[in-house]
Order: C-alpha cells, then sequence, then structure tokens
C-alpha cells in the first residue's frame, strides 16, 4: 500500500524546496544582458563551481539507483569513476584555456572557429537530442518511484518537478542554476550523512561498523577492484580508468549542461579550481553513496526484506493465479532470512570457519528466490511469459530428471526467468533505498531525504534545460538568424526557450520508462552520443590539417555505427564512448586524405 507522510516531514519537505525556489528566483532577478543571464556575469568562485559540477551530475537517479546497485551488486559500481580525475586534469590543461581565451559562450561556439558552421550546428543538435532525453530521464526518475510509493499520480509528480525548476531557471538563467545548486548540495549532504549514521545505528548492537562491512565482503559486495579484461563485465578497473575518462572528458569537456556551469567562473584559474575540487570528491562521493546502499543491504540482514521493493507489483501478484506461487516463496524467504540472521550474527561475533561461504551460498539462493518473484510478477501482468512458463512446466513434468531434454528444458525455463526480471513493472532496485526511506527511518528526516532526492532531481534538471536553452538560442537560432538582435532580445528569446524545453522534458517524463537501472540508462545515453562528440573536439584541438567537410561527414557516419554497435550490442556501454572517438577520428582522417587527393589531382 502507498506510504503517508507525517506533517513534520511535510512540512519539511515543502519549507526546503519552497526556499530554494525562492532564493534562487530572489538572488538572480532582474538580469539584462546574455553575460549576466548566460555566463552568469563570470562573477563565480572555485569552490560555488566544483559545488555546482557536482549537483549538475547529482541527480535523483544518483541517490536512487546507486545505493540499489551497491545494495544489489556491491561496490564495484565506484570502478566507473575512476576515469573523471584523469579526465578533470586533461580539461583544465586543453579545454578551459581554449574556451576562455575565445571568450565563448557555448562550447561549440569553438567547432565554428575551427570547422564551420554546419559542424558546429551538427554537434549542437546531437547535444540537444541526447541531453533532451536525459532532462526528461532526470524528472521521471524520483517522480515513477514516489508516485509508486506514496501513491502519488506521475503526471502530476512530472509537473510539479519540472515546473519549480522552470521558475527560477526562466527568472535567472545560469546564476540562478548555480546559487541554488549550493543549497541543494547541502540538503543532500546532510541527507544523505544523516541517513548513513540512521542505517547504521539501526544495525543490531552487537553488529559494529566493522562486522557490517565484513558480512557485506562475505557476500562479495565488497569487491571494489576488478582487474580483468572481460568485456561481458561493464565495471572494471580498466572500464573505469579507459572508458571513464573519455565518458567524463566527453560529459565536463563537451556537454554544455557542464560547461556552462565552469563558464561563468571569475577567472581561468577559478574555473580549473573548481574542476579539480569536483575531480577530488567525486569518487569519494560516489563511495560514500554506495557505502549507504551497502549498510542497506547488511540492515536487511537482520531485517526481513521484501520479496519485491514495489507494493503495487505484489498485489498485483497475490490478486493472480500466482498467489500461492508467491507466498510460498515468500515462506522460503522467511525461513532463509532466520538462517542467513543467524549466520550473520555468528560472523560478527567472530565464529567464521565456514560461515563466509554459507552466506554466500544463502546470498545466491535469494538472489534466485528474488528472481523467480519477478517472474511470477511479470507472469501475472504478460499472458505471454504466463503461457511460455506453463508450456516449459509441462515440459519438463514429461521429461525424466536425468535426460539432456530436461537440462535444456530446465535452462529455457531460468532464461525466461531472467527475461521476465528485465520488466519495467518487476525491475525493484531503484525502489529499495525509497522504501527504506519511508518505513524505518524516524520522522521529519524522511522529509529530508525526499527533498534530497526532489532537490537532485532539480539541480540537474536546471542545468540541463538551462543548457538546452543557451545551445538553441545561441548555436541554432542566433547564429542561423538573418539580422542581429540586441542582447536584450537574446536574453527574452533564451528565457523563451528554457520554458519550452523545461515543458519538453515534463512531456518526455509523462512517456519515459524505466531500464535495467536508471543510473545505467543515463550513461547508455550519454555514452551512444559523446564519444563521437568528443573526437570532433580532438580533431579541433590536436589535428590540425583535418577540415570541417571531413569531420561532418565523419560525425555523421559514426553515429550511425555507434548506434547500430549499441543496438546489437557489440561491447559494454562504457566502451563505446572510446569506440566513438577513435572512429570519428579515424574516418575523418581517411575522408581529409581522400578530399586532398582529389584537390591535388
Amino acid at each position: 500500500m502507498p506510504q503517508t507522510l507525517n506533517w513534520i516531514d511535510w512540512t519539511v519537505l515543502a519549507l526546503t524546496l519552497l526556499f530554494i525556489v525562492g532564493y534562487g528566483t530572489w538572488k538572480t532577478r532582474n538580469q539584462k544582458s546574455a553575460q549576466d543571464y548566460i555566463k552568469g556575469g563570470n562573477t563565480t568562485k572555485w569552490w560555488t563551481i566544483g559545488l555546482s559540477v557536482m549537483a549538475t551530475q547529482a541527480s535523483a537517479i544518483t541517490f536512487l539507483s546507486t545505493t540499489g546497485q551497491a545494495y544489489s551488486d556491491g561496490m564495484g559500481f565506484v570502478q566507473f569513476y575512476f576515469g573523471l580525475p584523469i579526465a578533470m586534469v586533461i580539461i583544465c590543461l586543453v579545454f578551459i584555456p581554449i574556451y576562455h581565451r575565445l571568450k565563448v559562450y557555448t562550447a561549440y561556439e569553438f567547432l565554428e572557429n575551427r570547422f564551420d558552421l554546419k559542424t558546429r550546428t551538427l554537434t549542437a543538435i546531437l547535444f540537444l537530442i541526447q541531453r533532451g532525453l536525459a532532462a526528461g530521464i532526470t524528472i521521471f526518475a524520483p517522480a515513477i518511484i514516489l508516485s509508486v510509493v506514496l501513491g502519488w499520480n506521475i503526471v502530476t509528480l512530472n509537473i510539479i518537478i519540472g515546473t519549480l525548476v522552470i521558475i527560477y531557471t526562466v527568472s535567472g538563467g545560469t546564476k540562478a542554476v548555480t546559487v541554488t545548486q549550493k543549497q541543494q548540495m547541502f540538503v543532500i549532504f546532510a541527507g544523505m550523512l544523516a541517513a548513513l549514521f540512521i542505517v547504521i545505528d539501526l544495525i543490531p548492537d552487537k553488529v559494529s561498523f566493522i562486522d557490517a562491512i565484513d558480512i557485506a565482503g562475505a557476500t562479495g559486495r565488497m569487491e571494489i577492484l576488478d582487474f580483468s579484461f572481460d568485456l561481458e563485465n561493464r565495471y572494471t578497473i580498466w572500464s573505469g580508468l579507459i572508458g571513464g575518462t573519455f565518458l567524463a572528458l566527453s560529459y565536463f569537456g563537451t556537454d554544455q549542461s557542464q560547461v556552462q556551469r565552469y563558464l561563468s567562473g571569475k577567472s581561468i584559474k577559478e574555473m580549473q579550481m573548481g574542476l579539480l575540487f569536483n575531480g577530488l570528491l567525486k569518487v569519494p562521493m560516489q563511495f560514500f553513496i554506495l557505502l549507504v546502499g551497502i549498510m542497506v543491504f547488511v540492515f536487511y540482514q537482520f531485517n526481513s526484506a521484501p520479496l519485491n521493493f514495489i507494493n503495487a507489483s505484489t498485489e498485483t501478484v497475490l490478486a493472480s493465479e500466482y498467489a500461492e506461487d508467491y507466498k510460498e516463496l515468500q515462506r522460503e524467504q522467511d525461513i532463509l532470512f532466520t538462517q542467513k540472521k543467524a549466520a550473520s550474527l555468528l560472523l560478527a561475533e567472530g565464529k567464521n570457519s565456514s560461515l563466509v561461504s554459507r552466506l554466500q551460498e544463502m546470498d545466491s539462493i535469494e538472489k534466485e528466490n528474488r528472481l523467480r518473484s519477478k517472474f511470477l510478477i511479470k507472469s501475472a501482468i504478460d499472458s505471454e511469459y504466463e503461457t511460455s512458463y506453463k508450456n516449459l512446466q509441462l515440459k519438463l513434468k514429461n521429461l525424466k530428471p536425468e535426460s539432456e531434454d530436461y537440462k535444456i528444458a530446465e535452462s529455457e525455463l531460468k532464461t525466461l526467468y531472467y527475461e521476465a526480471a528485465k520488466d519495467t513493472q518487476t525491475n525493484d532496485r531503484d525502489y529499495m533505498f525509497i522504501s527504506f526511506i519511508l518505513d524505518y527511518l524516524p520522522t521529519g528526516l524522511v522529509g529530508l531525504l525526499l527533498a534530497v532526492i526532489l532537490s537532485a532531481a532539480m539541480s540537474s534538471t536546471a542545468s540541463e534545460i538551462n543548457a538546452l536553452a543557451t545551445i538553441t538560442s545561441m548555436d541554432l537560432y542566433g547564429r542561423n538568424k538573418i539580422e542581429e538582435k540586441d542582447e536584450s532580445h537574446m536574453v527574452k528569446v533564451t528565457k523563451w526557450f528554457t520554458l519550452v524545453w523545461g515543458i519538453i522534458a515534463i512531456i518526455i517524463a509523462c512517456f519515459a520508462n524505466l531500464a535495467e537501472n536508471l543510473i545505467q540508462l543515463v550513461n547508455i545515453i550519454g555514452s551512444i552520443f559523446y564519444g563521437n562528440v568528443l573526437g570532433i573536439f580532438l580533431l579541433a584541438f590536436f589535428f590540425k590539417h583535418i577540415k570541417g567537410n571531413a569531420v561532418f561527414n565523419a560525425a555523421l557516419i559514426t553515429q550511425v555505427i555507434v548506434v547500430i554497435g549499441w543496438w546489437f550490442d557489440w561491447m559494454p556501454y562504457l566502451w563505446l564512448n572510446l569506440f566513438g572517438c577513435i572512429l570519428v577520428i579515424t574516418i575523418a582522417n581517411i575522408f581529409q586524405s581522400f578530399f586532398n587527393k582529389t584537390v591535388q589531382s
């Protein structure tokens, strides 16, 4: 059933959000020039830049999905961010000096100076596509989860979040986004720190923090580094250092939602220090968020966890013909929980000679049970899976367990489980943290954590629609219009584009759908486009002989190939950044050689 909030929680939530919106609107009112509205008047200090950059990347997905990722799979996801500090140093040494020297409003303005207008326009359009989709997802992520958990209407939530962002972003532009993000990051840090202390306190007294780490380690969730070269494994130290570096270079160096944050800096030194500040704190921040998810996992070793964290999904299966199967699975889970709790307590007391392997075995069984529960929910919703399930069950009954046909049918059934578990209505990983917050956190803190989730959604969405409007007004409208317009006109146009992109983001959110994991979905969308865009910028920086026509044609071909590669799953998505980058550079060089030979002949 949907949860109800205490009036204190409602008050904390409402006052926090209203203060952020009101402060941002009041602090940045009456900005008249494009310099003030788009670049924040170039008055931003380095610590504000650093916090703003972090807030832009730290959407609600970060807190809901990353904690769920840790709960399910452990700390390995932190490797994804290992390339970020490297990227920050490169951007400070290469990108920022060029942007600052040319006094550009957008990153893509530089591409026209280096190549031509069509290359600038194409790159801007690629940005608008991927960032427009991402803006909708950053609204949708908290909205869909809060709607399911609290029973709120999803469309209403999308409109509320989007409208709050539009109010201060339209009013104050880049500076409004930057100053509000300082407040939002304060709320986020305070809320997550409080959540960590509370969850540790809720773990039994006889289980220390070190014991909790040992329990998580026994199930493999504290395995941070993976040095394997297996391309089937998404998160390894190599995918993080190589693929992650290229993704971070693309995101922080060429994505206007981030570039606009540090272009508002007071000086080149302030811009560089702001990015280095982000580079130093980002990995520890993600480690900390994953640690919260780990501690919630340990908490559920001593407190019974539901088979599925989505109450609506559980109600659906209990009202179907699979109700008894689901109840039987829950009984198995309850027995397993009793054994798991006893083993965890013994491990905490030091009696761990054979307990680690036992905990690993029980964790594997629990994961299998959760997989089966998702399948039952899926079967209750989808007749296609119901038919397949019944056919396989009938086939298994008519076969001998030792036969090869039985093994094949059993394998097909397991495959069916995994396919069903990917379904949007059964994937509950992203619901884990919000479910824990509502069920176990004290009054007042629930409102604060909900404010964290919504603040994170607002901060990312504000940066995105601010950047989308800037690109649309400066790179498309402003550059391609027939007659020159004064600055006041460009400010008005940018405000209108901000409103339009805010509405588009809300519409995308209303039609969006959950993926296997929301934070992965955002990074997948980025990886499809970022490698190509980064390659274009690297061509501009380091390949002085390459001209506009070669780059333009190479970028079009590369984008098609990368989309095909993603569609047919040629490689883990992180490697698409490196693949796209190398591909566009290679094709552009081939084209330029061909063009040179044509001219010579």
